[in-house]
């Protein structure tokens, strides 16, 4: 998700080896007195990461283990939509399969619109409106009642916020399913969940309106962390067969694959669709004129059916007299026939959101775009992006599905800024899924850094990786910044957590970038995405994959940037000009080692580049002076004029030779 909050504080916000050097003692003078360097640890892990390493789930080397394994569900829902009364009736089953090496005795679901009901624990305001109503809980059709109320030996299920927990009248052990029956009810919230979903004029998006199994996995067994409003969700994979019964003249898409459109779409605009989807250009389907736009149905209602494979969640909108735009955009290879194959894209927005007429071409390009970026491509039948006006000012997304603000205020750019944002997260966290409400650096930062290159692409000669940067800097010039390591929901303040969770791993994707090389660097971002698309990565799965493919000990990397606040400052102390080149005195600053990479302008115009290696920095010293041979006068040295790395004071950086002296 990106708030519009964030993106404003967004707003505001080739190398050479190493050569040998001279060591030089570290200087304190009365201005400036350096206290000695903290150096960074080895990477501790969570014991309960160890024992996944023991047990053969994970590895120390990033890949998922031998015995690696996850639970799935299958489920069964229907929602019926009141659009006067703004009420969601819903039924629903689950099948979920233990396919782990654990007997379990209860399971924990989430109800995250909970959020709304009264008295319940929240880190943001929220509208109260009761939340989630269950009307009948039952297992393996025996109807699962109150503790208080429930027989002895009869399943039985308690609500504490966001979280629901079953307590099963037998085992559920490993290889077994078990069956759950719900109906449930809710009233839909103007702005749920944080302004993630709700209901505006002609418009509804629904999301988070099922129970939702919680994840239980390898690593810590049941989360149970509430939803809280601010940090998002960790949810499991599963198969959905969905059905919508909505008011005819309502136009309803969901995730995953529409299977009845003859049975819902008027004859005009199911014609109109399918000439979409094989277009490369946009097609109107539906236009706020448009009638009928959908069959009469019976008494007036309509049941839409869709079906998604291996998805973690499901949403689906209703829009009422607005714009349907659609077309198609290639992907990739995806079954290795050698074929392209292509998504289907669809837009809807009404006629206060005049901007949107360019989302679809916008569409286009980021799924197209980032299919290449991942080297995963596309795997789903359609991309959605609707309209949410008066329900959000960013954008969230779902499988398949994205809600995004109308953007009338801030312009095209930062439309399609968002709209490659939403569509980013198509990769993660919904094709690799970590968990977001811990560690939603893993999600936000990497789909920073993806929307960043899909900018870079569709506005050619801009440079967003760098604003992304100062935007963390911004910050970190404050003192107000956390670590990104810091459990998401607790950081200390809404700041903190969007630099956290959003500017400053990106950058520091872009500082790996700089440090490993465009090869080793995009190996390794693209082998991640691979092993573990369709699974539940850690952090340390991540850290283990980048350096496995570099072949590099970066834990000196992942324990300063990731674990702490050290920010970096390199200086150049001193230049002197010697026979045949110059000896160059470097100064650390900062607390976050980094290696140094020089560039000498000589005075012909050429340039000289040179890379002072971490390890002195690891020494625990703070200064170096090296010895670079040029055959010239230098009239300049700079270091990273590249900007890889977040460099808190750039005055710093650079030395140019006094004016009349023939350096």
């Amino acid at each position: 998700m990106r708030r519009l909050s964030l993106v404003l504080l967004f707003l505001l916000a080739g190398c050479t080896a190493s050569r040998p050097m001279e060591q030089t003692p570290v200087a304190s003078t009365p201005e400036r007195v350096r206290p000695e360097r903290p150096l960074p640890a080895p990477v501790t892990l969570l014991p309960s990461f160890e024992a996944a390493i023991e047990r053969g789930t994970r590895t120390m080397d990033g890949r998922p283990g031998p015995n690696y394994w996850q639970q799935y569900a299958r489920y069964d829902l229907t929602a019926r939509i009141d659009t006067a009364a703004r009420r969601l009736d819903g039924e629903g089953r689950i099948v979920y399969l233990n396919r782990s090496p654990d007997v379990l005795r209860q399971l924990f679901l989430e109800l995250p619109l909970n959020v709304h009901a009264e008295g319940v624990v929240r880190n943001e305001p929220a509208e109260v409106t009761g939340g989630v109503t269950l009307h009948y809980v039952a297992v393996e059709g025996q109807e699962a009642l109150h503790p208080a109320e429930a027989p002895a030996g009869a399943p039985r299920y308690a609500v504490n916020g966001t979280r629901m927990i079953i307590f099963l009248q037998r085992d559920l052990a490993p290889g077994d399913s078990v069956r759950l029956d719900f109906r449930w009810s809710f009233t839909i919230p103007k702005r749920g969940a944080g302004g993630r979903m709700g209901y505006d004029e002609n418009l509804f998006f629904l999301a988070y309106w099922y129970p939702h199994m919680a994840v239980y996995d390898d690593v810590i067994g049941w989360f149970t962390d509430s939803f809280l409003s601010r940090a998002e969700f960790y949810f499991g994979y599963g198969d959905y067969r969905i059905t919508i019964d909505a008011p005819a003249g309502w136009l309803v898409m969901a995730t995953g694959t529409l299977e009845n459109p003859e049975e819902v779409l008027a004859p005009e605009v199911l014609a109109r669709m399918r000439q979409a989807y094989a277009s490369d250009t946009p097609v109107r389907i539906a236009e706020p004129d448009t009638d009928p736009v959908t069959l009469p149905g019976t008494d007036g209602r309509l049941q839409w059916r869709f079906r998604a494979t291996n998805v973690r969640d499901v949403a689906f909108s209703l829009v009422h007299r607005g714009y349907w735009e659609g077309a198609r955009t290639p992907v990739g290879d995806r079954d290795g026939d050698g074929q392209t194959d292509y998504a289907q894209i669809n837009t809807f927005w009404r006629p206060t959101a005049p901007r949107w007429a360019n989302v679809t071409r916008y569409q286009q390009h980021a799924i197209s775009y980032l299919s290449r970026l991942t080297g995963f491509p596309y795997p789903w039948p359609h991309m959605t992006a609707v309209e949410g006006g008066g329900i959000i000012g960013g954008g969230m997304e779902f499988p398949m599905m994205t809600l995004i603000g109308d953007y009338n205020a801030a312009g095209d750019s930062a439309l399609y800024y968002v709209t490659a944002h939403e569509l980013a997260h198509m990769w993660i966290p919904m094709i690799v899924g970590p968990n977001e409400r811990r560690y939603s650096w893993m999600d936000e930062g990497s789909t920073t850094f993806a929307e960043n290159h899909a900018r870079t692409d569709f506005f050619p000669g801009t440079q967003p990786r760098l604003s992304e940067q100062e935007s963390y800097l911004m910050l970190a010039r404050m003192g107000a910044e956390g670590e990104i390591m810091r459990w998401s929901d607790y950081h200390y303040s809404s700041f903190a957590f969007g630099i956290a969770s959003y500017s400053k791993p990106a950058t520091l994707l872009e500082a790996l970038r700089g440090l490993l090389g465009e090869d080793v660097f995009w190996r390794a971002y693209r082998t991640f995405i691979r092993e573990w698309a369709f699974k539940h990565p850690y952090p340390y799965d991540l850290f283990n994959t980048f350096e496995r493919v570099s072949g590099r000990d970066l834990d000196w990397f992942w324990h300063a940037w990731y674990f702490e606040t050290w920010t970096l400052d390199q200086a150049v102390a001193a230049v002197e000009p010697i026979e045949g080149g110059v000896r160059i005195t470097v100064e650390d600053h900062g607390l976050a080692p980094m290696p140094v990479y020089l560039t000498l302008t000589l005075a012909d115009g050429s340039q000289v580049r040179d890379t002072i290696d971490v390890d002195v920095w690891l020494e625990g010293r703070r200064q170096v002076t090296v010895t670079v041979p040029t055959g010239a006068a230098v009239t300049r040295v700079e270091i990273d004029p590249e900007r890889w790395f977040p460099d808190i004071d750039r005055t710093n950086n650079v030395w140019r030779a006094p004016a009349g002296t023939g350096q």
